[in-house]
């Protein structure tokens, strides 16, 4: 595979069209081109010998959308094609403050989360900065209106643990929030961690103040290692640790997600054991309706479960929501689109 021209920054391009001995301006024209979304080839203004130079170094379009399943809600799901021929996918979620989307960290995941479609074929390798990047920029291109972004809020929940690719992930953020770039606000962008911990104290070092996500779901480090295998390497206690550090450092609160599984997690004891956990911190705690995977025996709590934890969680003083359920009738859980791509070539 070639290189992946997304990967670099704005003075990243300038140096490679001073290497390539172009005037400083076609740098200024490629970086432009490529943050609308546009292919190499695709960039009308840059002469074809220049696009000539680029195509033996780099791949002309990193990724490619293949397939959109829109939902009922409109939720609109993306499978795409990598230039390797490996498979992603990606989500957009339109709500009236805007469209947040979902992207891809890794092709598959080595996490083992049990109620994630991510995991069932393990990672297969980590995605470029670039490659993540280009997931935005293509889809941004797909909704923006004039100079009106289609793109307003970026989740990094999509396939793979965001952490487990940490230098990869890093260059992104930095070139995503970029101003010479698209320009999103590091506060509209959220990272999902399964609880990686020495990688959470080291993000909090970065200067990047996005809104720290953790996948907590349960109450105690037995019971969610039923369902998390990193709960064997990493206590709540410690996740807990390093999130205060993350508050102290950025000012962020941080977020749990706690995804509610019939049987599993959401009685009262379980409320009860999360406002002791959590009561008085600074966070937010994001209850989720489990979006069933067909391949695990995982069931997903009822509507008057999902209300009934979530009124107690509130009378006992915590700050939680109920996530409104998006694209469930597309595949809404993690991996669930290309695992069928893969299994079934549709």
């Amino acid at each position: 595979m070639k290189k992946i021209i997304q990967d670099y920054d704005y003075n990243g391009i300038r140096g490679l069209m001073q290497s390539l001995g172009e005037p400083e301006y076609r740098a200024k024209q490629l970086f432009l081109g490529l943050t609308q979304g546009k292919s190499v080839s695709g960039i009308s203004v840059l002469p074809a010998s220049l696009k000539a130079k680029l195509s033996e170094q780099f791949e002309d379009k990193p990724i490619e959308i293949i397939r959109t399943l829109t939902a009922s809600d409109g939720t609109e799901k993306y499978l795409y094609r990598l230039a390797d021929g490996n498979i992603i996918e990606g989500v957009l979620m339109k709500y009236k403050y805007g469209n947040t989307q979902c992207v891809s960290t890794q092709v598959g995941c080595r996490m083992g989360c049990k109620f994630c479609a991510s995991t069932l074929g393990g990672r297969v390798r980590d995605l470029t900065s670039g490659e993540i990047l280009a997931q935005v920029l293509t889809v941004n291109a797909l909704h923006a209106k004039g100079k009106e972004r289609g793109v307003t809020n970026i989740v990094l929940m999509g396939s793979g643990e965001p952490l487990d690719n940490y230098d990869n992930v890093i260059n992104f953020l930095k070139n995503v929030t970029s101003p010479d770039g698209i320009n999103i606000s590091a506060r509209n962008i959220s990272l999902s961690t399964c609880g990686l911990v020495d990688k959470m104290y080291d993000l909090a070092e970065e200067s990047i103040p996005v809104n720290l996500t953790v996948s907590l779901h349960s109450t105690t480090d037995g019971e969610r290692a039923r369902t998390m295998p990193i709960a064997n390497r990493w206590s709540i206690a410690e996740i807990l640790k390093a999130c205060t550090h993350y508050f102290n450092r950025t000012g962020r609160r941080y977020i749990f997600e706690y995804a509610l599984i019939e049987g599993e997690n959401c009685d009262e004891r379980h409320a009860d054991e999360l406002i002791a956990l959590l009561k008085g911190k600074p966070c937010h705690v994001n209850l989720i309706r489990l979006n069933e995977v067909k391949e695990r025996e995982l069931a997903a709590a009822s509507e008057k479960q999902a209300y009934r934890f979530l009124g107690l969680l509130e009378k006992g003083g915590l700050s939680a929501t109920l996530r409104r359920r998006t694209g469930a009738d597309v595949g809404g859980a993690c991996g669930q689109l290309r695992v069928n791509y893969l299994n079934n070539g549709e």
